[in-house]
C-alpha cells in the first residue's frame, strides 16, 4: 500500500470532507483524489516515465496538494524549488536536476528554454495565470482520464528531490525515496502527541513544497484537513485559528516569538488549539517558557533535516510540562530518538559519548535519504556504514535526551576554547529586551576570531550593550561573552524561515584572507 491507496481510501471515507482549505477555497477528499489521478494521467500523456522530474514553484495553494498527490501516483519526481529562490539559485537547481516538465504558479511564468538551466525542460505549465509558452493546468487536467494509473512503487524508487536551503554554500539536492516517505508518515502519525482525526484542521503557514509540507500526507492519512497559509501574519494567524477552529499548527521558532510580540494574542481565542509543533530552528528555553503560558501547554518539538526525511527526535508535550515542573533545563534537549529511527551521539573514533561530552549526531533509520543528486562523494562524507552524519554537534543525559549544541562548522574557537553560538544565544534570549539574537564569529588579532552578538530588540526597547553584556556575565563564562554587540532593526532569514547565520556574518569577514571559521 502506498500514497495512492491512502488517498484514494480516504477519498471513499470522507468523500464530501475538506481535504485542503485555501482561501475561501474548498477541496473535498474527494475533489483532490479524482484532480491528482487526472494531473498524473495528465503528465504521463505528456511522455514522461517513472523518475522523471517534474519541477514546481508556487506559493501555497491547492495545486501544490493536488500535484504532490499525482506524482505519487505516477511514479514521477517532484523538484520543488523554494518560492523565495533567487533567479540565481532557480537556475542552479534546475540545471542540477533536468526537470522535463516545469509547473509555476503566479509571478513566476518568467522562465523559458532560454533561461540559464532551464534548457531541460519541455512542457511550461502555468497555475491560475495565463503567459506565453505556457499550458494551462486546468486545461491539462480536464483533458486527461480519470482513470487510475497503475504505478506501484518499489521503496527504493525516488519520489522527491528535497533542496536544502544552501545555507552552508551550494544548494544540493537529497533524495528521498518512497521507502523514505512511508517511513516519515509512520513516524508522523504514531508520534502525534494530539492524533489528528477527521474534522480536525492542520495550519500550513511555511511553504509547503518544504519543512512543512512533510506533514500534508500524514495529515491526509487521518482525514483532517489542511489549512494553507500565503505567509505568516501574527494577528491574521490568530482570527483564523478562531475563525476555522485549526487544531494543529507547525511554526518555526521565529514565527513564535512574532506571535509573542502581537498585541492581539492576549485577547486571541485559542481553544480549538491542540498541539503546537515547533522546530527546524533552535529556540531558547526562556521564550519556550513564554509561550508556555501566554499560548498554552500544547507545544512540542521536533529535530530532523531533509537528509533523514522526517524528524528523528522529539520532545513531547508531556516532556515540556515535565521538564517546566521539574527540570527547567531540559527545555535546551530537542528529546529523544522518535519511533524506528536509531540516534547516537559520537566521538571521532565513533564511540558513544555521554554526560558533559560533545559528540556528532548520527543517524539511521528507513527514513534516511539515498543521498546527493549527482554529487556521490559528498553523499560518501555523510553517509557512513548506513549511519547519517548530520555534522550537528551535541550531548546525551543519562535518559537518552539529546541537547544540539551547534553545527560543526558555526563552533567558534576564540584562543583555543570551544564557543558555541547557540548557548550564547540562549542565554541573550533570557534578557527580556531580546526578540531575536545571533551569535557569530568576527575577526581578531589576538585570538584568531571573537564572539560578537547582532541584536534585535523588542519593539520600543532602547539598545543597551551593557546591559546586555552584564546580563551574559552573570550566567557564562568568560570566555563565551560577546566581545561586541550590534543592534538591528531585523535579522535575515533564509528560504525556509531559519535564521541565515551566514548572511549576518558575511559582512565582518569581507577582506579577509584566511577565515578561521
Amino acid at each position: 500500500m502506498g500514497f495512492a491507496y491512502f488517498l484514494r481510501r480516504a477519498a471513499r471515507y470522507w468523500a464530501g470532507h475538506a481535504a485542503v482549505i485555501h482561501r475561501d477555497r474548498i477541496l473535498t477528499y474527494a475533489a483532490l483524489d479524482e484532480r491528482s489521478t487526472r494531473l498524473a494521467n495528465a503528465l504521463l500523456g505528456l511522455g514522461l516515465a517513472k523518475g522523471d522530474r517534474v519541477a514546481v514553484q508556487a506559493r501555497n495553494c491547492t495545486e501544490l496538494v493536488e500535484l504532490e498527490c499525482a506524482l505519487y501516483k505516477a511514479g514521477l519526481v517532484k523538484a520543488a524549488l523554494n518560492p523565495r529562490f533567487t533567479a540565481a539559485e532557480a537556475s542552479q537547481v534546475m540545471e542540477d536536476c533536468s526537470p522535463r516538465v516545469m509547473i509555476a504558479g503566479e509571478g513566476f511564468t518568467g522562465y523559458s528554454r532560454m533561461t540559464p538551466g532551464f534548457g531541460s525542460v519541455e512542457v511550461f505549465v502555468s497555475l491560475g495565470e495565463s503567459a506565453p509558452g505556457y499550458r494551462d493546468y486546468e486545461t491539462l487536467l480536464q483533458q486527461a482520464a480519470a482513470t487510475p494509473v497503475n504505478y506501484d512503487p518499489a521503496p527504493g524508487d525516488l519520489a522527491v528531490l528535497h533542496f536544502s536551503s544552501g545555507s552552508t554554500g551550494k544548494i544540493k539536492a537529497a533524495m528521498q525515496s518512497y521507502g523514505n516517505r512511508i517511513a516519515s508518515l509512520r513516524k508522523v502519525v504514531l508520534g502525534m502527541d494530539q492524533p489528528a482525526r477527521p474534522g480536525d484542521r492542520l495550519a500550513l503557514i511555511g511553504p509547503i513544497t518544504h519543512a512543512s509540507g512533510m506533514l500534508m500526507q500524514p495529515y491526509l492519512f487521518c482525514g483532517a484537513t489542511l489549512v494553507l497559509f500565503d505567509r505568516f501574519e501574527p494577528a491574521h494567524f490568530l482570527a483564523e485559528v478562531a475563525r476555522l477552529r485549526i487544531t494543529h499548527v507547525f511554526m518555526v521558532p521565529a514565527m513564535i516569538n512574532m506571535l509573542l510580540t502581537e498585541p492581539a494574542l492576549g485577547s486571541a481565542d485559542l481553544s480549538s488549539l491542540k498541539t503546537l509543533a515547533y522546530g527546524a530552528a533552535p529556540m531558547a528555553p526562556a521564550r519556550i517558557c513564554e509561550a508556555w503560558e501566554r499560548i498554552g501547554p500544547i507545544l512540542s518539538q521536533g529535530y530532523g533535516a531533509s537528509e533523514s526525511t522526517s524528524g528523528v527526535t522529539k520532545l513531547s508535550t508531556a516532556d515540556h510540562a515535565w521538564a517546566l515542573a521539574h527540570r527547567p533545563e531540559r527545555l535546551a534537549s530537542c528529546g529523544r530518538a522518535l519511533g524506528e529511527t536509531e540516534v547516537r551521539v559520537v566521538d571521532e573514533r565513533g564511540n558513544e559519548v555521554s554526560g558533559d561530552a560533545i559528540g556528532e549526531l548520527v543517524i539511521r533509520g528507513e527514513d534516511v535519504f539515498q543521498g546527493y543528486w549527482g554529487e556521490p562523494a559528498l553523499t560518501a562524507e555523510v553517509l557512513v556504514d548506513g549511519w547519517l552524519h548530520t555534522g550537528d554537534l551535541a550531548r546525551v543525559d543519562e535518559e537518552g535526551y539529546v541537547y544540539l549544541v551547534d553545527r560543526k562548522k558555526d563552533m567558534i574557537i576564540s584562543g583555543g576554547f570551544n564557543v558555541y553560538p547557540t548557548e550564547v544565544e540562549a542565554t541573550l534570549y533570557q534578557h527580556p529586551d531580546v526578540l531575536e539574537a545571533c551569535v557569530i564569529s568576527v575577526p581578531d588579532e589576538r585570538w584568531g576570531e571573537a564572539v560578537k552578538a547582532v541584536i534585535a530588540l523588542r519593539p520600543g526597547r532602547q539598545p543597551d550593550a551593557g546591559s546586555l553584556l552584564a546580563h551574559c556575565r552573570e550566567r557564562i563564562a568568560d570566555y563565551k561573552l560577546p566581545r561586541s554587540i550590534d543592534f538591528v532593526d531585523t535579522l535575515p532569514k533564509n528560504a525556509s524561515g531559519k535564521l541565515a547565520r551566514k548572511v549576518v556574518r558575511e559582512q565582518y569577514w569581507q577582506g579577509v584572507d584566511r577565515r578561521v571559521n
